[in-house]
């Protein structure tokens, strides 16, 4: 993830919060910082946040890795688990008479 998408997922969480405190408590926080809806640099910042949330789109569909890097394990795939979990060896037949 570059850092243009960080700031705008920054942004786009800024956003998110400052939704989230008007629908539960009829707060606007960017409009209080900044002096009200119509003053301009709350209007820029809910510019940025709306620019912020379209440069997000990609994130959707971006491929996830789901691959773990472990550097002790070569082959992850391949596990064996006979000491841990597997049936354990009648050593009864080993015993000296």
């Amino acid at each position: 993830m570059g850092i243009l998408q960080r700031i705008a997922l920054v942004l786009t969480i800024i956003g998110a919060i400052n939704w989230g405190l008007i629908g539960f408590f009829q707060f606007d926080l960017v409009a209080a910082i900044f002096g009200g809806q119509n003053a301009f640099l709350s209007r820029v910042v809910y510019g940025l946040v709306g620019i912020s949330g379209l440069a997000c789109i990609p994130l959707l569909f971006a491929q996830i890795n789901d691959t773990v890097q472990d550097g002790n394990r070569q082959n992850p795939r391949n596990l064996r688990y006979s000491t841990e979990f597997g049936e354990e060896t009648d050593l009864s037949k080993l015993k000296d008479d």
